[in-house]
């Protein structure tokens, strides 16, 4: 299984938003099966995950980095009913964030863990 990451502001979103951490290994699991929604080039994707109890319709967006079954990072999530898409200014900032942590050595990725500025999604019970 692939290392599965969220960045602590989209940890705290999907905190408020109530949505667990199997929703994003389902759409890992997806994405590794070639289930994207949106390339936003730079190794940026945008995937949509349900809300719980209803369909991906009219649920969430999420977009996060990922070098292909090595190492995904949810950097950034929001309601289809808040808003259509990212800005330009956003997509640029989400394409450098994740590639810095698409990056990240072992020993900068433990820093990032410890520091909290990642946290690890729980996927490998799922299989």
């Amino acid at each position: 299984m692939p290392e599965v990451f969220k960045r602590k502001e989209f940890a705290k979103w999907q905190e408020r938003e109530g949505l667990a951490d199997t929703a994003l290994c389902r759409a890992v699991q997806e994405m590794r099966s070639g289930l994207v929604d949106a390339d936003l080039g730079c190794l940026l994707f945008k995937k949509r995950v349900a809300r719980t109890g209803h369909g991906k319709r009219g649920g969430y967006r999420t977009v996060l980095s990922a070098s292909a079954g090595m190492r995904y990072v949810f950097l950034h999530g929001f309601a289809k009913s808040d808003k259509d898409n990212i800005t330009p200014a956003e997509k640029k900032a989400l394409q450098f964030a994740g590639t810095v942590f698409l990056k990240l050595s072992g020993e900068a990725l433990k820093a990032a863990l410890a520091s909290g500025v990642l946290m690890e999604v729980g996927c490998e019970q799922d299989h």
